[in-house]
């Protein structure tokens, strides 16, 4: 039986004085509960939002919903927030502007940048332009590489503002792929040219850090995970190898280096609620890698709360602790992780190691510096994607790539929602924020240089780690998780004849995200 999302009626909780283990499930289950055991008549908890409509689904109800979601019964369409918010962007929906200059002037209203001695003004191609690049169902691609290749030559200015023109007339971030593409690639090339990269990555950051909420990301966070299986599905994976690792150990620690605000683990809490030997005490330690001023601070202490709350409702004894450091200065102190030897420590980085510089041996240092804590097991997910290494070579290389994994990613997005969702909207704008820091900032605070999985395994060999392979009940879970999503999601397991241990999320058959299990 696989055991992610297992799923609790709240309602039941609320009229009783403590939780009922169910007996159906052991100290060996996982994550998952299978679409076979569902029934299609009974009737969801009248206490949670309606964010199920399949069939199949209607008695469903996510445990992490219970400390995310607010206790009266709102029944918001998620998929027309954007109409309900108002939400930062540095353009405006575009009205076919002949002309932009850069010196001095603001770029569609919002973003000021930087007096340069160049005139790069977006103006109309006044000789024969070649429109060849526009041919095919995907335009935006051709233009941008075209406008790449002549920045990176710095030869034809000409060419620049006509391919810059160009991109501004057609883009939007309200249209299709291609127009979002367009527009957000835009904003970084126009960034990368005027030398104001790191003040428009600042500026993005100071919006977002503005709008940010423990409601916006709750609303955020449970809309694409119910959507899309993109972080969920390293949370399964995860779970699964923690659980079996540390399995009849009576005291848990959990260092949890992760951007997914703690949605990984009250599934976990609640296997371990219903394992058939005692209850182990589970100390959970979250590093915060993205410091965004105060905010951040409040949606965690929302967070720790309801997390402790849920853990008492489940009968598990429990700790939350919060830890805040910029991993690109390797500042993480240890001292404050609290290790203790008589617990068995978990050490789980969702999407957190690339966060690290990739110059010089940042990234190798934290790894050791992670293998020296002696835990008893390690996972690391990251995204597959080549973006540190290509742009360190070749600018059009490395510009090419990033192309084709945000391209990937908005896909996927346009696919999964509703073309309305306030909550892809935001998910598109922290990939714009992104962009800007790949394609215009300082590669050397660059937080987004992702690497393929061939390279993380070689480091982490090197940092004394040995990879562990997913069980086959966990990889069943995993597929019972995707089962529950469109069609177009798959998973594969890396070859074994190169000892290249792991598991990657394929979106139409194009590899996203990897998973793998690390021990000393």
């Amino acid at each position: 039986m696989d055991t992610l999302f297992r799923l609790v009626n709240f309602q039941q909780h609320h009229h009783h004085h403590h939780h009922q283990p169910d007996p159906s499930l052991n100290s060996t289950t996982t994550l998952t509960t299978s679409s076979s055991s569902r029934s299609s008549t009974q009737t969801p908890p009248t206490t949670t939002y309606h964010y199920y409509q399949q069939q199949q689904q209607q008695e469903d109800e996510e445990c992490f919903n219970y400390y995310y979601m607010d206790n009266n019964n709102n029944d918001e369409d998620l998929s027309s927030s954007s109409s309900k918010q108002q939400y930062y962007y540095p353009y405006q929906p575009q009205h076919h502007v002949s002309t932009i200059t850069t010196p001095n002037t603001t770029f569609n209203n919002t973003i000021n940048t930087p007096t340069t001695t160049d005139n790069y003004s977006f103006s109309p191609p006044q000789d024969y332009f070649n429109f060849e690049i526009l041919s095919g169902n995907s335009w935006a691609p051709n233009i941008l590489l075209e406008t790449a290749r002549a920045i990176s030559d710095n030869n034809n200015t000409n060419r620049i503002q006509q391919l810059m023109w160009m991109l501004n007339e057609l883009s939007s971030p309200y249209g299709d792929t291609d127009q979002k593409i367009a527009s957000y690639f835009l904003q970084a090339l126009f960034s990368r040219i005027n030398d104001a990269g790191d003040r428009t990555y600042k500026t993005l950051s100071f919006a977002s850090d503005k709008i940010c909420s423990f409601d916006s990301t709750r609303k955020m966070l449970l809309k694409f995970q119910e959507v899309s299986p993109w972080t969920t599905f390293g949370h399964v994976a995860c779970n699964g190898a923690i659980l079996e690792a540390l399995e009849g150990n009576p005291k848990l620690h959990i260092i949890d280096i992760s951007n997914t605000y703690c949605t990984q683990w009250p599934t976990l809490l609640e296997a371990l609620a219903t394992r058939s030997d005692d209850t182990p005490h589970l100390r959970l330690t979250t590093v915060v890698t993205a410091v965004n001023g105060g905010s951040i601070q409040k949606v965690m202490k929302e967070i720790g709360a309801r997390m402790e709350k849920f853990a008492r409702l489940m009968g598990v004894p429990f700790k939350f602790n919060v830890v805040f450091c910029d991993l690109r200065e390797l500042n993480l102190n240890l001292s404050k992780l609290d290790i203790r030897e008589d617990e068995a420590l978990a050490i789980n980085c969702v999407n957190s190691l690339h966060s690290v510089s990739g110059a010089g041996n940042h990234r190798d240092a934290l790894i050791s510096l992670l293998r020296g804590l002696e835990p008893r097991v390690m996972t690391v997910v990251e995204e597959e994607a080549d973006l540190e290494y290509c742009f360190s070579s070749e600018f059009v290389e490395g510009f090419g790539e990033c192309l084709r994994w945000f391209r990937v990613y908005f896909e996927a997005l346009e696919e999964s929602f509703s073309r309305t969702s306030g909550e892809k909207l935001i998910l598109e704008r922290e990939a714009g924020r992104a962009i800007v820091d790949l394609i215009s900032c300082d590669p050397y605070e660059s937080v987004e240089r992702r690497e393929m999985a061939s390279r993380w395994r070689r480091r982490l060999h090197g940092g004394g780690l040995n990879t562990v392979s997913f069980s086959e009940e966990i990889c069943d879970d995993v597929r019972a998780l995707l089962r529950r999503y469109r069609e177009g999601w798959s998973m594969t397991q890396c070859s074994s004849d190169d000892n290249s241990n792991g598991i990657f999320l394929l979106w139409k058959d194009q590899p996203v995200v990897w998973a793998s299990v690390w021990r000393p």
